[in-house]
């Protein structure tokens, strides 16, 4: 297999893999209709370099070590978990619960990131913090790496297509997202919203901790 038909295979199986529902698009696609697509972009960049972070860490050998090690892998997803319930836990509380103002809340130390850092931090910590994103890139880069390529350089290449792929489709989440804003700008949606996704991040987060390798 050629460098050129590794990068066209893996395209595919990371375009099935981006498209599926699942955390990362409830959150780009909460942050494009609550806070506006400044926000939205940035929790996208910030999920994009997590997983960046885990393909160049799987294709050095570092995912692999942490996914061969019951004990670190443990760890690592009952933090991630946590971090998970948290979010969705504090999202409801404030926006269903006390039924916090969106402007207060976005001015205010809660479930809102605060300003564009904030919101990538979000992104990139919700990648890290989930093991089974290592584990994906464990168990499909090598699959991937034609013999004698360098499995570093190649694992970083794979990363990137990933990462295209993702942006391009937060991209259209997020500017699809624009066509409704008029509408998203009423508080009570703004707060069903808060609410479906904050009940998303807990379950994510559930399922995290009880489902082993």
């Amino acid at each position: 297999m050629t460098v050129t038909a590794a990068l066209l295979s893996f395209a595919v199986v990371a375009a099935l893999l981006t498209i599926t529902p699942g955390l990362d698009t409830a959150l780009v696609l909460r942050s494009a209709l609550v806070q506006g697509h400044r926000l939205a972009i940035a929790t996208g960049i910030g999920i994009i370099s997590g997983a960046f972070v885990w393909g160049v860490a799987a294709s050095a050998g570092l995912a692999a070590l942490l996914r061969a090690s019951e004990v670190a892998f443990t760890v690592l997803r009952i933090v991630g978990a946590a971090y998970m319930i948290w979010l969705g836990a504090r999202l409801i509380y404030t926006r269903v619960i006390k039924r916090t103002d969106a402007a207060a809340l976005a001015s205010a130390d809660g479930a809102l990131p605060r300003g564009w850092w904030g919101a990538w931090s979000k992104g990139l910590l919700t990648n890290l913090l989930n093991p089974k994103v290592g584990a994906f890139y464990v168990a499909v880069l090598p699959g991937f790496i034609p013999a004698g390529a360098n499995e570093l350089v190649m694992g970083v290449l794979l990363a990137a297509v990933h990462g295209v792929e993702t942006a391009a489709w937060f991209t259209l989440i997020i500017f699809g997202a624009r066509g409704v804003r008029r509408w998203l700008e009423r508080d009570t949606v703004r707060k069903w919203i808060d609410g479906v996704t904050g009940a998303a991040l807990v379950g994510f987060g559930v399922r995290l901790a009880i489902v082993a390798k």
